[in-house]
């Protein structure tokens, strides 16, 4: 109990002290909040984009490929395997109609706003029954394309990131006009990036003739996705694949949320370093200057340990208030925030928002945490060290 007390004494002296040393704490505290800044920021980015991409799929829709493809861009179907491919059990019917929208896709260079950079956008060539097929498509604006016409409606997303996609504009890409009618939204997927238009006059202005490149199917529930599944690879007549929608947007994601991942915590490694050089420098300061209490302390009972633990603490809350100052900016400035970025399983560009969310947070006070415990760690053992009668003859 003595060793409890003596600790939370020294401490509470300690922590009190604070603002009077609030010059040389300042700067342990403005690198942390630096650091946790910039690691939640830049993770916040892959958070966005898998959240984008995750929320694309449903479990109870199956994407059918060709066999071997890795993506929509890579894959082709022919007319008569999207006929069988719509026959198959397990696909949810509307009276006679199977629920499933065989599909083109397409990239063209529309410039993003701000910039003259000419960016890639998917256009998807759509059936009418794709809206059907993803329950959560509306429109928010302006009306539903006719097909058998020229007429597009553009995702939210692509709205907002990308030049001339307001209702009543005219896209331009090569020979071909489309007219822009809509603005839908998909609640936040990767769809709302892309320009949807009739997947018949999709195949005449880019000459594919009666090909597809996928069929997203809805099926009666997310357990008939075997059942669905299984009769099509069983057919000789097809040869294709068929994913969970929701196992194929998270493939996707993988390899850039990673990517980012990587850069943000090298990043913040990098910076943390010289955080925790500010930490020690602060603590050596503090410990100087406070040399003489140190020595009194000791010499009229408290032991090292207490000291120890006094010195660390004030350590860690100063790396606490950095952290907690450091996830407040990097909230307020990047949560929310709507940007693009390229897809390079498909080289299309995908816009969504920077996410910071509570486990980032988290996060970023925990690696704040870590850096003010390294950087009191040398500091508190030099301070339960310091020769009680030289620093007494101070006095």
């Amino acid at each position: 109990m003595n060793f409890i007390k003596q600790t939370i004494a020294v401490t509470l002296l300690n922590l009190r002290t604070i603002p009077q040393r609030l010059g040389s704490s300042g700067v342990a505290i403005v690198g942390i909040a630096g650091v946790v800044i910039v690691l939640v920021s830049v993770l916040s980015i892959a958070q966005g984009f898998s959240a984008a991409m995750e929320q694309s799929g449903s479990d109870s829709r199956a994407l059918v490929m060709r066999s071997g493809a890795d993506s929509e861009m890579t894959s082709g179907l022919g007319a008569q395997e999207v006929d069988l491919i719509k026959q198959a059990p397990g696909l949810r019917r509307e009276g006679q109609t199977g629920l499933a929208s065989a599909e083109l896709y397409v990239i063209i260079d529309i410039p993003k706003i701000g910039t003259n950079t000419p960016a890639n956008v998917p256009m998807r060539g759509v059936e009418p029954q794709a809206a059907q097929v993803r329950e959560e498509f509306s429109i928010v604006e302006g009306r539903m394309f006719q097909f058998g016409t020229n007429e597009v409606v553009v995702g939210r997303g692509a709205k907002v990131n990308f030049q001339g996609l307001t209702v009543g504009n005219t896209i331009h890409s090569g020979q071909n006009a489309f007219q822009v009618v809509g603005v839908f939204e998909t609640d936040g997927s990767i769809a709302e990036t892309e320009i949807w238009i009739d997947a018949r006059i999709l195949q005449g202005a880019y000459r594919r003739g009666n090909t597809f490149q996928t069929v997203l199917a809805r099926l009666d529930s997310s357990q008939s996705f075997d059942t669905f599944r299984d009769w099509l690879i069983a057919n000789p007549q097809v040869n294709v694949q068929v994913r969970r929608e929701t196992e194929y947007y998270a493939q996707q994601s993988r390899a850039l949320s990673t990517l980012i991942r990587q850069v943000g915590f090298g990043i913040a490694a990098l910076m943390g370093i010289g955080a925790v050089f500010g930490a020690i420098l602060t603590m050596y300061t503090a410990v100087s200057t406070r040399s003489r209490e140190i020595a009194t302390l000791r010499a009229l009972g408290f032991n090292t340990t207490s000291v120890i633990v006094s010195v660390l603490s004030e350590s860690l809350a100063l790396a606490a208030i950095g952290g907690g100052i450091g996830g407040v900016l990097a909230y307020v400035a990047f949560n929310g925030y709507q940007t693009s970025t390229m897809n390079f399983s498909t080289f299309s560009q995908v816009a969504f928002a920077f996410q910071v969310t509570p486990r980032l947070l988290g996060m970023g006070l925990t690696y704040a945490l870590i850096m003010g415990l390294i950087g009191g760690l040398f500091p508190a053992v030099r301070a339960a060290r310091l020769p009680i009668p030289s620093a007494l003859r101070e006095l």
